[in-house]
């Protein structure tokens, strides 16, 4: 199972950013799907995450700008960041808690993160 993310870049503040991931490999289900973020120095942190029935939890910090999305059928989870912030800037990482078989309990996998770089 992988967690390929893409996206990512430099923009103003103020200007919006569009992150993308795709899980693949072989897999019975994927229960939650999100974006967590970490700067250096500091605790990797929830951004935003969405279950299987669509449920989201979001940050307090980007509440509002922040908007997470899901494609069951092609296995993806995007992150559509408006008016973003200088404070915004960090390594952004998809996450998913995978089932690979259906009698196995979920695993937590990680994409390779993508940097997410705003200007003041």
């Amino acid at each position: 199972v992988q967690l390929q993310a893409s996206g990512g870049g430099l923009v103003q503040a103020g200007g919006s950013l569009r992150l993308s991931c795709v899980a693949s490999g072989n897999f019975f289900s994927i229960n939650v799907m999100g974006w967590y973020r970490q700067t250096p120095g500091k605790q990797r942190e929830l951004a935003a995450t969405i279950t299987s029935g669509g449920g989201t939890n979001y940050a307090d910090s980007v509440k509002g700008r922040f908007t997470v999305s899901r494609d069951k059928a092609r296995n993806t989870v995007d992150l559509q960041m408006n008016s973003l912030k200088p404070e915004d800037t960090a390594v952004y990482y998809c996450n998913a808690k995978i089932r690979r078989r259906s009698f196995l309990a979920d695993y937590e996998y990680w994409g390779q993160g993508t940097q997410v770089t705003v200007s003041s």
